[in-house]
């Protein structure tokens, strides 16, 4: 594969994006670690279906969220859910786990986690708290 070749294209194109959500929720469901997160998505097919198509553009595929909403403005439309340091953790360890079962090659797997990692950070709206658990 050349440096030009997508992450969407390495994943498996649209089949291998819909494995790694497929499986990402999947591990949310099943995962006690993921317990406090999963009520946090009220309907699961509607949340598989939006994670499909926001991956699928920004790995480099069709832009089919963009398509239907416009600019994912990820942070704002995740703003009235409260997703602090654990919730980050928890959602972190669901897809960690979804993208081992792809058997992927390590530059891929790598290369995913360099932009799914600061992605999963970005999206927390909560302080975290101080060593006396109070938030600064």
């Amino acid at each position: 594969m050349t440096d030009e070749t997508t992450l969407y294209e390495q994943l498996g194109g649209e089949a291998g994006i819909r494995q790694l959500v497929t499986e990402f929720y999947d591990e949310m469901e099943r995962n006690p670690d993921a317990a406090a997160i999963l009520p946090l998505h009220a309907n699961l097919e509607d949340a598989r279906q939006k994670l499909f198509e926001y991956f699928s553009g920004w790995l480099g595929g069709p832009p089919l969220y963009t398509s239907k909403y416009g600019h994912p403005r990820l942070r704002a439309r995740h703003m009235h859910v409260p997703i602090g340091v654990e919730e980050r953790d928890a959602w972190l360890i669901c897809m960690v786990n979804a993208l081992k079962t792809m058997n992927l090659e390590e530059p891929v797997l790598l290369a995913l986690l360099e932009r799914i990692v600061p992605l999963a950070d970005h999206m927390r709206n909560q302080a975290q708290p101080n060593a006396e658990g109070n938030a600064p």
